[in-house]
């Protein structure tokens, strides 16, 4: 019923929606001779405001069409490599020749990066992809959007999100290292644990967690602390709704991303409050960059998908209640994961200092828990003055964090894999 309300809610404003642009165009326009005067801006910003709080956002671009190579720009193209109804692993594919000509005929890591889901688009990540990318191969799982993938494609839970990670890196291949940031590091930790207890050839080199629950008991955040204090069966009553008719998921039990969304900025409602009222002036004034840099914030922040019930569900369970991974009881498909199995991949962990999300030492338990790696193939760091998001986007990320992270995975590459050819591309439909 509450989803059906959403929808009802955005379908009614919509004539409002429209009739606040046209006014907004109206008040702004050359030949409008009031168009300069403080009443007229004001106007206009308001109606440019309301637009903006009632809109529906929908999946961001990631306008990502160079990178910077050695001074050079390089042509970049987003290709799915691997697909599954509930995944696309996307390639950032580097223009070769103008790579070669950049940089010369030098080789690349491959770096996976392990995208959230758990609300917002992998677009998210989008200045990570963009900081990795001058000199990496970069990958990044798109994850699908649950509303929109029918209901006779089946069931998508925690155990078919490992075996997503452990396909996708098949899919890469040897000396993959891979990055898991924020929700995915249990599951990233336990695709390589069962890899590694198989022997298996493509199990990463390095495995980086960033701002991850490994062990959501250790310092824990106001999202912690919810999720100890209710049943399971109070999530399932409030949080859990029914796909509407309009979507081709339709009557799928899902976790609204609109949900998800009230949840994020009522944790912080006081700073999105400030952060439309500076817009609204800044309208007013006249600040076209400072207004464009807030469309850019809130246009992907504001972008939600939904997650399946199941998904939802048996992540609060083993991750947020049961402590499975951290504790050594977590299974995936009956069979019990064992992190003790990985001796091979060395390990970092990063986490933030302000972090209100996955809180200090949570990120940390990681070498606890893989207990069979070896000193010299193990780092932590803690990135001062930094929240939950400052971990892997923004200035600190790019000047402090990614230098680490860059020298960890050379560090830890065999000089069989610097000389190794770059992947082919390889589609599967599953």
């Amino acid at each position: 019923m509450l989803y059906s309300l959403y929808e009802l809610g955005h379908l009614s404003v919509a004539p409002l929606r429209i009739a606040a642009l046209m006014q907004a165009s109206m008040f702004r326009s050359p030949l409008n001779p009031m168009a300069d005067t403080e009443i007229a801006r004001t106007a206009a910003a308001a109606s440019e405001l309301f637009e903006s709080v009632t809109r529906r956002y929908r999946k961001p671009e990631w306008n990502l069409p160079t990178t910077n190579v050695e001074g050079m720009d390089v042509p970049v193209t987003p290709k799915s490599v691997w697909s599954s109804p509930w995944c696309s692993l996307l390639h950032f594919e580097r223009d070769a020749e103008a790579l070669v000509e950049a940089r010369g005929a030098r080789t690349d890591p491959t770096v996976l990066l392990a995208a959230p889901m758990s609300g917002h688009y992998a677009t998210l990540l989008r200045s990570t992809v963009e900081t990795f990318l001058p000199e990496h191969e970069v990958y990044i799982t798109d994850w699908s959007d649950a509303r929109m993938v029918p209901v006779l494609a089946g069931r998508f839970d925690l155990d078919d999100y490992v075996d997503h990670v452990m396909a996708m890196l098949r899919v890469l291949g040897p000396e993959t290292h891979v990055v898991a940031v924020c929700q995915p590091g249990p599951a990233v930790l336990a695709a390589v644990a069962l890899m590694a207890e198989e022997d298996d050839p493509c199990t990463p080199a390095t495995m980086t967690f960033m701002g991850s629950p490994i062990d959501a008991r250790r310092s824990p955040t106001t999202p912690n602390k919810l999720a100890e204090t209710r049943d399971i069966d109070w999530f399932r009553r409030n949080m859990i709704h029914t796909v509407p008719g309009l979507y081709p998921g339709a009557f799928r039990r899902v976790y609204p991303g609109f949900v998800q969304l009230a949840s994020f900025m009522g944790m912080n409602l006081s700073r999105h409050v400030d952060a439309h009222q500076a817009y609204f002036l800044n309208l007013v004034k006249g600040d076209g960059d400072s207004a464009e840099k807030h469309r850019l914030f809130y246009d992907e922040y504001l972008a939600v998908m939904d997650l399946t019930e199941e998904f939802y569900v048996q992540t609060l369970i083993d991750v947020f209640q049961n402590y499975s991974i951290a504790k050594g009881v977590f299974e995936h498909r009956g069979r019990l994961v064992n992190p003790r199995a990985i001796a091979k991949t060395a390990l970092l962990t990063v986490e933030g200092e302000n972090d209100d999300i996955s809180g200090i030492g949570q990120t940390q338990a990681a070498h606890d828990i893989c207990s069979s790696i070896p000193e010299s193939m193990r780092q932590d760091y803690i990135q001062p003055g930094v929240g939950h998001y400052g971990v892997f986007s923004g200035r600190r990320f790019k000047t402090e964090i990614y230098p680490r992270m860059r020298a960890f995975m050379r560090a830890h590459q065999s000089a069989a894999s610097r000389r190794k050819p770059a992947l082919k591309l390889v589609t599967e439909q599953r």
